[in-house]
């Protein structure tokens, strides 16, 4: 049977595990960036505003706080309809 702190998810978003990211650390990782790019943890929809606070947490071990650099990243995506793109008379 499984610990139940095997399915811990870190970044729900991109449904990462406390697991995924310790195998990161463990890999090497040491920065936001790294995690993300190994994980895909903070590029869901929230781009990190969720899990950040987490995975820099699980970081401290590694570095000093001051060396935690945020990642990049983008706004969030917002629906658009088509005719937004067009002119009424290319409809």
């Amino acid at each position: 049977m499984s610990d139940a702190t095997d399915k811990v998810y870190i970044c729900r978003c991109e449904e990462v595990t406390k697991e995924e990211i310790e195998q990161a650390i463990r890999e090497g990782a040491t920065t936001l960036t790294g995690i993300k790019k190994r994980t895909h943890a903070g590029m869901g929809l929230c781009q990190g505003r969720t899990c950040r606070k987490l995975i820099s947490g699980m970081l401290a071990g590694k570095k000093e706080p001051a060396e935690i650099i945020p990642p990049t990243s983008r706004p969030p995506v917002r629906t658009a309809k088509i005719s937004e793109f067009v002119e009424e008379d290319e409809v």
